[in-house]
């Protein structure tokens, strides 16, 4: 018995003489939301399947908080999704007069599909019929929600001054004003939880609406939304709400980094987003449009680059030619 002790007691410690020899890197995240949960599962896969390299989650208010930080070199990682990753290496919109052009891509996951949701029994299908209803307004909590709907009602020539403002704090919040009949309508992702819960709350039912097709009302979403794409999403079966082709706005999730993160680490996490799909997908249906083959070095452009060492390993692979 006292040989499997020492024997136990060993091996614990060379476990713990191996963890302590990690090295650990940050990635920044919200308490809860879309964020957590993406950055969680990133955070064990990484920390998983990199050898040497611990990656933990660092809470902070929200993405605006931790683009400076990730930028100053003081954070290892961040997520958010491209409109927003693209004010702040530019200096625009949310991140106007503070332009953090140290940060560098390292892959490219998911894409987000949303547009806004009606009641059925409001007779509305198109955005200009919007004009005078009670739209949320404010969003402190998350401040890239002001752009949204402000690039979306703009893209059939309605402005804030159209819309009757409601104040809300956070995205959650407007959802729950929304089943309780305070707004006359809300945006929502294709197939989200939430708009289950809006059809079996709201009486009759609700369905999205489409943006106006084209380049001209595109180049309207992307003053407010930049780097968003329509993408069609079509009616099937489980796919709550949407009653015809219906056309939203499309816009990518990134991970990234700051350019003097070393190559070591950015390789091995390029690596691990490459290699671990299957577990990065069962970390939820947020990650239901993840493909490791296909979408990991999109390319937006010479302004929006990849940090060197993820450029490395997707040519090594194949992915980059």
């Amino acid at each position: 018995m006292n040989y499997v002790k020492l024997a136990l007691g060993a091996a614990a410690g060379v476990a713990l003489a191996a963890s302590a020899s990690a090295e650990t890197v940050g990635i920044g995240s919200t308490k809860a939301g879309a964020v957590s949960q993406i950055t969680a599962t990133i955070s064990k896969a990484v920390s998983e399947h990199a050898p040497g390299l611990q990656m933990r989650k660092q809470t902070l208010g929200g993405t605006q908080q931790y683009i400076p930080v990730v930028n100053a070199g003081e954070l290892g990682f961040g997520i958010s999704n491209i409109p927003q990753y693209y004010m702040a290496i530019n200096g625009t919109g949310l991140s106007k007069g503070n332009k953090y052009d140290n940060l560098r891509l390292v892959t490219t996951m998911m894409r987000f599909t949303v547009s806004f949701v009606v009641p059925v029994k409001s007779g509305v299908t198109r955005i200009s019929q919007l004009k005078g209803k009670r739209m949320p307004t404010g969003f402190k909590g998350a401040p890239l929600f002001v752009n949204m709907f402000n690039g979306g009602i703009s893209t059939d020539g309605l402005t804030k001054a159209d819309m009757k403002s409601v104040p809300q704090v956070g995205l959650v919040q407007h959802w729950r004003s929304f089943m309780a009949g305070k707004l006359d309508f809300v945006i929502a992702a294709a197939g989200s939880g939430f708009v289950k819960q809006f059809q079996a709350k709201i009486d009759g039912g609700v369905r999205h609406i489409s943006f106006p097709k084209g380049e001209a009302s595109l180049k309207k979403m992307h003053k407010w939304f930049p780097m968003s794409e329509w993408h069609v999403v079509k009616p099937r079966k489980g796919l709550t709400a949407v009653v015809e082709p219906t056309n939203m706005i499309s816009y990518d999730y990134l991970l990234w980094t700051h350019k003097k993160m070393s190559d070591e680490v950015v390789y091995k996490v390029a690596k691990v987003m490459h290699t671990q799909e299957k577990q990065l997908k069962a970390g939820g249906p947020l990650w239901r449009s993840f493909e490791a083959n296909k979408r990991l070095a999109k390319s937006y452009g010479a302004d929006v680059p990849y940090h060197p060492a993820a450029v490395k390993y997707y040519k090594e692979v194949g992915i980059l030619k």
